[in-house]
């Protein structure tokens, strides 16, 4: 009988938790340009991650000794063989659009999985810290004020020098400067909830510090947290473009949207239309997700009537 009972309420609880997903769907889909950002969002991810499949070109490979020009202009024609190119070429004769295609795979997976990395450690942090509080909250908290006052650039040339400029050294220093943000958030989160009826409710019923945690406290502090998220990935698609236009993140040959741009910066003048493609798909990807990020903030803000 207690099997069936329990079955009963499992499925109750999964019939609410998908009327709540409805109800934000519904809300979401209010925001024209959240809805609009979402599509370029997922076509850039497709796109990306798919551009072995479809891209013409090796974007690695120098085109000028196929007769390819250097910095030709969209919709060039190389005389030689007939290949078409169109979005131009880059210095050295390569396809500029196979280069951005894989470029999109560096640099979207840098924002995503920093975002998680950031979102795993700021969870956890948050959540004891503002749970435990007391002498718990104060070391968890102090140790973020150190974080954050570390220095973004010294750090970043030295942990260049000592594990060498690429893709995992930028992921472990933009995770390093990011999580502090997000545990204060979660840990204002927690501290505002663990002591509101039902967690004292929980905590008679006899269930454990771990169980509260994971099952009642981070559950009702989930809309801030994927906002937060949200915003995160943007962030650090910006950071990943700056560090590798300074040239201390993705190294030729290799290609991200930050370094594109970094390649271009000496010949601004000379081939002014390469300039606008990377930083357009930088500029485009980052209003996307500012979009996304406010619409779920009030989607997922049961105050508000929608």
């Amino acid at each position: 009988m207690a099997i069936t009972i329990l079955s009963i309420h499992d499925q109750m609880t999964l019939a609410n938790e998908e009327s709540q997903l409805a109800v934000t769907w519904r809300r979401f889909r209010k925001h024209k340009m959240a809805v609009a950002g979402l599509m370029i969002i997922s076509t850039l991810l497709i796109l990306s991650m798919t551009a072995q499949w479809w891209t013409p070109y090796d974007p690695a490979v120098p085109g000028f000794n196929a007769g390819v020009a250097q910095f030709a202009n969209p919709g060039y024609v190389n005389p030689r063989n007939g290949n078409f190119y169109l979005m131009g070429t880059d210095n050295i004769g390569r396809d500029v659009l196979s280069r951005l295609a894989y470029g999109g795979q560096i640099s979207l997976s840098v924002g995503l999985i920093c975002t998680l990395f950031v979102a795993l450690i700021g969870i956890v942090v948050g959540s004891v810290a503002g749970f435990f509080g007391g002498k718990v909250d104060t070391v968890l908290m102090r140790t973020v004020d150190l974080a954050l006052s570390l220095p973004f650039l010294p750090m970043l040339l030295a942990l260049s020098v000592v594990l060498g400029p690429g893709y995992w050294t930028i992921v472990i220093v933009l995770t390093a400067f990011g999580w502090p943000g997000t545990s204060r958030l979660v840990r204002g989160s927690v501290l505002s909830l663990r002591s509101l009826d039902f967690v004292e409710a929980t905590r008679a019923l006899g269930a454990s510090n771990t169980r509260i945690i994971t099952r009642h406290l981070l559950p009702n502090s989930l809309a801030p947290i994927i906002v937060d998220a949200t915003l995160n990935v943007g962030a650090f698609i910006v950071a990943e473009s700056a560090v590798s236009f300074l040239g201390f993140g993705i190294s030729e040959p290799a290609s991200s949207w930050g370094n594109i741009l970094a390649g271009l910066e000496d010949v601004a003048r000379q081939a002014p239309l390469q300039l606008i493609w990377p930083g357009l798909l930088i500029f485009l990807t980052v209003l996307s997700i500012n979009f996304i990020g406010d619409a779920l903030r009030d989607s997922l803000d049961p105050r508000l009537k929608m």
